[in-house]
């Protein structure tokens, strides 16, 4: 019984079972891609270095914790009170003795920097990993990285950076 064939890019016959042989090559590679890029070094410029200030690195933690809100409780000894639960993120509360803090995570990396984005208004501290996001204290924060990895990011508010108000002069 004969190989049934099918043009390839080139114009070529080329058998189905090497372009399925191909395919799953092809899918194979493609799902080892983030475990490679997660273990490459953070050498090099650009937009890391740039925020380098507003951020800083875990360099105790060896590995980061995975993006879902009860394996992050539960490297931080809580179990976690759900209190959103949607499309874009689900978010659970966590009160334990080193505080009070709030775990999001998210299906992918664009809604975490669109809820970062948003939570800029606000100012504040947050602890970040990938497709995931941890807010508290700061102090609580240190404490939380050691155990999760991941950075430690400053978000600015839109208010005046010194909010005690100056006065004005009364007209005579």
């Amino acid at each position: 019984m004969p190989q049934q064939s099918q043009r390839g890019s080139f114009g070529l016959a080329v058998p189905r079972a090497r372009l399925m042989t191909r395919g799953a090559a092809l899918a194979g590679s493609l799902a080892l891609l983030p475990l490679l890029a997660a273990c490459g070094g953070a050498e090099g410029g650009g937009a890391a270095d740039a925020k380098a200030s507003e951020q800083s690195v875990a360099p105790v933690a060896g590995v980061v914790a995975p993006a879902k809100v009860e394996v992050i409780a539960a490297l931080t000894g809580c179990k976690a009170e759900i209190r959103i639960e949607a499309d874009e993120l689900r978010e659970g509360q966590c009160k334990t003795k080193q505080g009070n803090y709030r775990i999001t995570t998210f299906p992918a990396e664009k809604y975490k920097l669109a809820w970062l984005e948003a939570a800029s208004v606000y100012g504040g501290k947050y602890l970040v990993g990938p497709k995931w996001a941890v807010g508290a204290k700061p102090e609580v924060l240190e404490k939380l990285r050691v155990k999760l990895g991941g950075t430690v990011q400053s978000t600015r508010g839109l208010g005046p950076a010194d909010p005690t108000p100056t006065p004005t002069p009364s007209a005579s």
